[in-house]
């Protein structure tokens, strides 16, 4: 009971915290439609109410179905090739606080250590919860990382725009350093384990933790680090059927994220071209994932504007821009968000 006041204190901490970044999102997220606005959509905008017409509305229902279930399973499978099983509403849950957290935390920093605190929460050990969320998104950006590249130089969409001119050589180096990056992490964790240790010491040199926590941190650090080593090899070695599974629904996951555009424009009678679609989103994805800003707000509205413009008339660019985000982001966070204080609630009634 001693401890409560200090978790409420650290709980009005994160609060403050997560309220901050949630400003900067709204913040940045407005300043990136207005640069579509003003930029783009030649300061035209029209509703257009063929986007929620009945067939139009099923048809995107039906997609956010396959593209939610898809996100848990791939989740679901990968824990259970490390020999873990939770119940489907835990795992779909998880799905909604992830979506919250990756959005409101720069370069998406706080969906992993929000779904490790999950499942931590929920009987997975640090370092298997981090093997698994890992894995996870490793997975995906290896389809992603991998696409981007076939569709910058095959797409004549892009060969006009000036952002995969300039930046075309510094998207080659993080693609590299990225992967190079995952590849240590997973194969090579081991040479993570004598930094961290020195991080901790560097720490403690400087009081900002005392002997004791120092100690148990080291102890901790690398333990967890070495099961996180060991998870991965036994990811490989789990039974095929789930590791075949985990990345069959990591594709069905991102396919059928970026296939929202294409649902979109032909729900307002556009011809629609599914590839050239699809290969501007993986690249819009691609870019999001180094944004500094939380859920790559603004940065994400503005290249997608870029990219789409000559797809889109001017009135309807700004529509379809922001029917894309709240579909695929926006929606998932408001119920991510409400997911999250029950779960607060729930386990501080545990604790007292």
């Amino acid at each position: 009971m001693t401890n409560i006041p200090d978790q409420d204190y650290q709980q009005r901490a994160s609060w403050r915290r997560l309220t901050v970044f949630s400003l900067i999102f709204i913040a940045m997220t407005a300043a990136g439609l207005y640069a579509v606005y003003d930029q783009f959509a030649g300061r035209s905008v029209t509703f257009d109410d063929r986007l929620v017409s009945p067939q139009a509305l099923v048809s995107i229902i039906a997609l956010l179905v396959v593209y939610f279930a898809a996100d848990g399973l791939r989740l679901h499978f990968t824990l259970r090739a490390l020999g873990h099983r939770l119940p489907f509403p835990a795992i779909f849950r998880l799905v909604f606080i992830n979506l919250f957290f990756s959005n409101v935390t720069p370069m998406a920093t706080g969906g992993g250590f929000a779904q490790i605190w999950y499942l931590q929460h929920h009987g997975v050990p640090v370092g298997r919860a981090t093997a698994a969320t890992t894995i996870r998104t490793v997975i995906a950006v290896i389809f992603i990382f991998s696409l981007t590249p076939v569709f910058l130089l095959t797409l004549n969409a892009l060969d006009n725009q000036p952002l995969v001119g300039e930046l075309g050589p510094v998207l080659a180096v993080l693609i590299l350093l990225y992967l190079g990056f995952f590849m240590v992490v997973l194969f090579r964790t081991r040479w993570l384990i004598a930094p961290l240790g020195r991080l901790l010491s560097t720490l403690h040199r400087f009081h900002l933790i005392g002997e004791r926590r120092h100690q148990r941190w080291q102890f901790k650090a690398k333990r967890e680090m070495l099961r996180f080593s060991h998870s991965f090899g036994d990811y490989l070695r789990g039974p095929k059927q789930f590791v075949a599974l985990s990345v069959l629904f990591t594709f069905v996951f991102l396919l059928s994220l970026f296939s929202f555009p294409a649902l979109l424009i032909s729900a307002l009678d556009y011809e629609v071209d599914y590839l050239v679609s699809t290969g501007l989103l993986v690249v819009t994805t691609f870019v999001m994932y180094f944004s500094p800003t939380p859920g790559a707000s603004g940065i994400s509205e503005g290249v997608f504007g870029s990219f789409f413009r000559d797809i889109l008339t001017a009135n309807h660019l700004v529509l379809v821009t922001i029917s894309w985000r709240f579909i695929t982001i926006y929606l998932g966070m408001l119920v991510g968000l409400v997911i999250l204080q029950r779960e607060l609630v729930r386990n501080r009634k545990a604790s007292e």
